[in-house]
């Protein structure tokens, strides 16, 4: 019986053998069936892959410029129909004037019509940040000032000095959106 057991133990130490040659053998032949990558192929799909990229950050910031450009414009909008709206007060205040103007024979109530008009005016545009450059009397700077001519000075201390505003300038805030047009004093 030991010698049946021998066998029988030998037997199954072969069949071990041979299914983990088989194994090998299966392995080996999977390894061979799944085809090595060539460097050549890993780099172009490394290339593609950032190309690929590259698109997508191409394209996310095409749609973020026009998208900023599309809110830009609806900025400027908004801002000038702020001001619009502003104005149809005095619109209409001149559209009654006018219609008042016709009946009207005394001329110091037109002209008081039109000075509360203009004081109107003034006051909606002070209200968004306009005011007015002083200019009469000062010291002419190129800077802020905008020479048209030179005439003799009136006096001497009006040398060099400002002697007569022919267009008034104003500041938006802090910047300048109109020169004073202004007659300087030789």
């Amino acid at each position: 019986m030991n010698s049946e057991n021998e066998s029988t133990e030998e037997l199954n130490e072969e069949n071990v053998a041979k299914e983990t040659t088989q194994k090998e053998e299966v392995s080996n032949e999977e390894i061979q069936e799944e085809p090595q990558k060539s460097e050549l192929e890993l780099a172009q799909d490394a290339a593609s892959a950032a190309n690929d990229k590259y698109l997508r950050l191409y394209s996310e910031f095409d749609n973020f410029r026009k998208r900023t450009a599309k809110e830009k414009l609806d900025i400027i909008k908004s801002a000038s129909e702020d001001v619009i709206k502003n104005m149809l007060p005095i619109v209409d205040d001149f559209q009654r004037a006018m219609t008042h103007n016709a009946e009207v024979q005394d001329p110091e109530s037109l002209k008081q019509g039109f000075e509360l008009i203009y004081n109107k005016l003034l006051k909606s545009l002070e209200a968004k940040g306009l005011t007015p450059i002083e200019a009469q009397g000062e010291v002419f700077n190129a800077d802020i000032h905008e020479a048209i001519t030179n005439i003799p000075a009136p006096s001497e201390d009006m040398k060099g000095k400002i002697v007569d505003v022919v267009e008034q300038g104003y500041y938006l805030g802090e910047k300048i959106i109109r020169f004073p047009k202004v007659v300087v004093g030789q």
